[in-house]
């Protein structure tokens, strides 16, 4: 069977290829960003793609990064914020978005030196197709940070561009300083970036799924697989985080300003929101696949078989019943066709997320 097919405002059918969230990873030298990235990388039924910024000795699991594609696309040069104009990091992004990939993210690991804001505004104007932001990870060292990069009286600007902020090495605090810790870490961050989500960890072991979606493993010979022997068995639970995630779905057509005050303002605790919907328009029903990172709200046209309405919410500490009832109050079936202020938001989405 082939690809699925959506017609375009011009009438010509193009197949219905869903954008690739790419994921900006960045953190000071030292502060557990590689190895977060190979950490995730052992995620069995993922397909993901690696930019590596030759700055200095990063020290990527070759195996982990060349086990999903071919080969890292790498760039050479130093500080990807400081790339010339003529590209090197789109090159990249073009290379991987090819369909034929099936890439379920791409991640873009940036040098020590390189600036969050910038990286971000670089993923979020690439001129490349088939992608969008999937959200800046900000790795810092929990044992070192407030003596090395937070000494100043103002918060630094990093801050501001971090989605996700990984507080790693806390192994390295005193167990009776880690709450104490983190909370230090979130009045310094908050001040700046009060929709930044972040998590204390140690070894970079985070769950993947705060980053992208892993498909259902499938049971096949029962021998295990090149990534599966990977994984490090010697990791004990304690020392990962645990996501969340709640999934609701529903039938009819929902009202879309309901769906969007919900991607808009999520629930507590609710990093990543993901899902279809089914929107009325006069006489005809329009799919949606909805996408959220942190405070970034991204929705684009449905492949045809994609179901709706269905939503996941996915976080940490989550009240699951709270979120639930939350979901299940905007994908209420409504009659009849969407209010004209509701069809206004989701199309003022829809340009800003081409």
């Amino acid at each position: 069977m082939g690809p699925d097919l959506q017609i375009d405002s011009g009438g010509v059918a193009s197949p219905a290829v869903q954008p690739i969230p790419v994921i900006a990873l960045t953190g000071y030298l030292g502060a557990g960003k590689t190895t977060l990235l190979n950490h995730v990388l052992r995620s069995p039924d993922a397909r993901i793609g690696v930019v590596i910024n030759d700055f200095g000795e990063l020290n990527v699991d070759a195996g982990l990064v060349t086990g999903q594609v071919d080969e890292p696309a790498s760039i050479a040069g130093g500080c990807i914020c400081c790339l010339p104009d003529e590209g090197g990091l789109d090159v990249a992004l073009e290379r991987l978005a090819d369909p034929k990939l099936r890439l379920d993210a791409i991640i873009v690991e940036a040098s020590g030196l390189a600036d969050p804001v910038a990286v971000s505004r670089i993923i979020r104007f690439s001129g490349v197709d088939g992608i969008r932001p999937g959200g800046v990870v900000d790795v810092l060292d929990a044992a070192t940070h407030f003596d090395t990069i937070d000494r100043d009286d103002a918060p630094p600007a990093r801050y501001g561009a971090a989605t996700l902020v990984v507080v790693n090495k806390l192994d390295r605090v005193p167990a009776a300083e880690r709450a104490a810790t983190m909370e230090r870490f979130e009045s310094r961050i908050r001040p700046v970036n009060p929709h930044a989500y972040v998590v204390g960890v140690t070894a970079g072991r985070i769950d993947p799924t705060l980053l992208y979606d892993i498909a259902a493993a499938t049971p096949e010979s029962g021998q295990l697989s090149f990534r599966e022997l990977l994984v490090d068995t010697g990791a004990h639970d304690h020392d990962h985080t645990h996501a969340d995630s709640v999934t609701v779905v529903a039938d009819g057509c929902v009202d879309p300003d309901a769906v969007i005050d919900l991607l808009e303002e999520p629930p507590a605790g609710v990093y990543r929101m993901k899902g279809t919907i089914a929107v009325r328009y006069r006489a005809s029903t329009r799919r949606y696949t909805v996408n959220v990172v942190g405070p970034s709200v991204h929705i684009a046209v449905a492949p045809a078989q994609a179901q709706a309405n269905s939503l996941v919410a996915i976080g940490m500490g989550l009240d699951t019943a709270q979120v639930r009832d939350r979901m299940r109050s905007a994908l209420t079936s409504v009659s009849g066709p969407a209010a004209p202020q509701g069809i206004r938001r989701l199309q003022r989405y829809r340009r800003l997320s081409i």
